[in-house]
């Protein structure tokens, strides 16, 4: 296949064509695509710059391994959104001892947290720059679906997908996730300390 070729597949067709062939140039074209989103989400549950470039190095090398595990019941970058949320999780939850610091968090769509809930009224007057400290109050699983369905616009099909679990399933995480975030918001006191 000629670079032209390549680059004009689409991430399905060029997953098929890396898990056939293991061919890594082909897999740097998927790499382009993908690596500035990466790292964004990575930078969200990483300490410093040096850690995010590593936890999206991770990331690609685990996608590489893993990708015939994309069976394309979902896009891939939902897939990929996916992968990279759980990565970043776990290695939160294996380094326990560390708290997770978010220096940076792209607050696009963090405004709309709160649309399609009863509790939408609670949201509408939380300040995004409070939400995003109260954001590291809850549990690395609820932050990353909160921030999948809302920062990065997933379905709740696309959810359902991506985890494998039921849309009844997406639904109540998310209501949990959200109950509790309204909770952690309303105790938040001036200090930036859970009361």
């Amino acid at each position: 296949m000629t670079q032209e070729v390549v680059h004009k597949l689409t991430d399905e067709a060029l997953v098929e064509a890396i898990v056939k062939t293991n061919d890594t140039l082909l897999f740097e074209v998927l790499y382009d695509r993908y690596a500035r989103m990466v790292y964004n989400k990575c930078y969200g549950f990483a300490n410093s710059v040096d850690e995010t470039k590593d936890l999206t190095q991770d990331v690609f090398l685990r996608v590489f391994v893993k990708l015939a595990s994309f069976k394309g019941k979902s896009k891939f970058s939902t897939w990929l959104y996916a992968f990279t949320y759980n990565h970043c999780v776990n290695y939160v939850t294996r380094n326990t001892a560390k708290k997770i610091e978010k220096k940076s968090v792209n607050t696009d769509g963090l405004e709309n947290i709160g649309e399609d809930i009863d509790s939408a009224k609670e949201f509408q007057n939380m300040r995004v720059e409070k939400l995003k400290r109260v954001l590291d109050l809850i549990s690395p699983e609820e932050k990353m679906i909160l921030l999948l369905k809302y920062q990065d616009n997933l379905t709740i099909k696309e959810l359902s997908e991506a985890f494998d679990i039921g849309e009844s399933a997406v639904k109540m995480r998310l209501k949990r996730a959200k109950d509790k975030l309204v909770q952690k918001y309303n105790n938040y006191n001036k200090n930036g300390e859970s009361i």
